[in-house]
C-alpha cells in the first residue's frame, strides 16, 4: 500500500513523501491517526500542486529575506545606552533596541530574529538576523552614550 505522509514519521518518511507500507500499518494506525493518507491519482494530484504553490511562496520568501539582508548591510544604526565615563555600559544592548532602531530608519525587523553578543562597552559591535532558513544578515551597531 502506497500512502501520502501528512506529517513526519520516526524511521518512515517525512511529510509529503509517498512511502510503501503494509496494509495493516497504514490502514490501522497511519490513516487513523491522521499521519497519512491514500496515495490515489487524486491524492497524488493534489500533492503535487501543494507543493508547486509551496516551492513558488518559498522562493518568493528566499528573494524577500535576501533583498533584506542586503538592506542591512548598508546600513548601520546607533544605539543610546547609559554608560559610565570609562565607557563601560550599564546593562547591555538588547535585541527590543536594535529592532527599535530599524524601525526609526524604515526597516521591519522583528526582535525575535536578532542575535546578539552582549556588549559591555561603547564602540562598534555587530548582531545578526536570521531572516530565513538560508539568510542570515549582519547588523552594524554603533552603542553611543546617552
Amino acid at each position: 500500500m502506497e500512502v501520502i505522509l501528512i506529517q513526519d514519521v520516526d524511521n518512515l518518511g517525512y511529510k509529503n513523501d509517498i512511502v510503501k507500507v503494509r496494509d495493516g500499518y497504514g490502514r490501522n494506525y497511519l490513516i487513523p491517526n491522521k499521519l497519512a493518507i491514500i496515495a490515489n491519482d487524486s491524492n497524488v494530484k493534489q500533492l503535487n500542486e501543494n507543493l508547486k504553490q509551496q516551492a513558488k511562496k518559498m522562493a518568493q520568501q528566499l528573494a524577500d529575506a535576501q533583498a533584506l539582508a542586503e538592506k542591512l548591510a548598508a546600513t548601520a544604526i546607533q544605539v543610546a545606552v547609559k554608560a559610565n565615563e570609562d565607557g563601560k555600559i550599564f546593562g547591555t544592548v538588547t535585541t527590543a533596541q536594535i529592532s527599535e532602531a530599524l524601525k526609526a530608519q524604515g526597516i521591519d525587523v522583528d526582535k525575535r530574529v536578532i542575535t546578539i553578543e552582549p556588549v559591555k562597552e561603547l564602540g562598534e559591535a555587530v548582531a545578526y538576523a536570521k531572516l530565513h532558513r538560508e539568510v542570515k544578515a549582519e547588523i552594524k551597531l554603533n552603542v553611543v552614550s546617552e
